[in-house]
């Protein structure tokens, strides 16, 4: 194979794919059988103008036929007049006029058959058209069928390469929510184990605990001081119950009298320093 024809067979092949991805099929079905109606409505009008000539040559056969018969008349009519130059020529035209008709039903025999010829060949391209028809239809379904499938195949797979994209985004769109929601744990978790204390602040954790502590001390103790204030109002409101005999009152102040002076004072003296020790330390 040399050069040129390599070229042109490469080019062929080349138009020919390219052809074949721009085909539709539907639309090559739909001009395909538009062309055979077309060449139905030829092989129609060939039938018509077939038996518009058959028409013609009948009517002609017609007139002749008329002719014959005025001849054979004007024949008669010689004869009875002893004419008979004029019957001779009367009859001659008589059958010239019938060896035309004998052409003629030739002719119109002849048309008749292309007629009936002509008329199976169209019932049959009829037929044959139907038949195109419908499966031209059922094709064009099953086409669209397929390519509808292919369609949604192609969306339920993500193939295309807007989906593509779509998932390439809503990959992104979850790592980054994932980063952030890390992110925002670790910070919550530094700023609770104290990491992010402030810098211009001289205290550490156990200076805010302490002072944590002493807050929560001075708060029970100004509740205290809250509590006996009430209990000493509602005391002064309530009626004074009856006391015992002053002897009794006597004997009470005596008796924690003497215990107080049982209380050793250089024990109380110790433990006051032993509480002095473990609060300098």
């Amino acid at each position: 194979m040399g050069i040129l024809s390599r070229t042109s067979y490469v080019i062929r092949s080349k138009i020919n794919s390219i052809l074949n991805r721009a085909e539709d099929p539907t639309e090559t079905l739909d001009y395909s059988y538009e062309q055979m109606r077309d060449q139905l409505q030829e092989v129609k009008r060939g039938i018509a103008d077939l038996t518009t000539q058959k028409k013609r040559l009948e009517m002609q056969k017609r007139r002749l036929e008329e002719n014959v018969e005025k001849h054979n008349e004007q024949a008669r009519t010689a004869v009875q007049q002893d004419r008979e130059d004029l019957a001779r020529r009367a009859l001659e035209k008589k059958k010239t006029k019938m060896n035309q008709i004998e052409d003629l039903d030739r002719q119109i025999s002849e048309l008749q058959s292309q007629q009936d010829s002509l008329i199976e060949q169209k019932d049959e391209l009829q037929a044959r058209i139907e038949e195109f028809r419908t499966k031209k239809e059922t094709m064009k379904a099953r086409y669209e069928a397929a390519e509808a499938s292919s369609t949604v195949s192609e969306a339920m797979t993500a193939t295309g390469e807007e989906f593509e994209d779509v998932g390439r985004a809503i990959e992104r769109a979850e790592e980054q929510t994932e980063d952030m929601e890390a992110r925002s744990a670790a910070l919550d978790e530094l700023h609770e184990s104290g990491a992010f204390d402030n810098v211009l602040s001289d205290k550490d954790s156990i200076d805010r605990e302490l002072e944590e502590l002493s807050t929560d001390s001075g708060v029970e103790a100004e509740l205290e001081t809250l509590k006996s204030d009430v209990g000493a109002e509602g005391s002064e409101s309530e009626p004074e119950p009856a006391t015992e005999p002053d002897v009794e009152a006597d004997v009470d102040e005596s008796e924690l009298e003497d215990l107080e002076a049982d209380v050793d004072d250089s024990e109380v003296e110790a433990e006051l320093a032993e509480l002095k020790d473990e609060e300098s330390s």
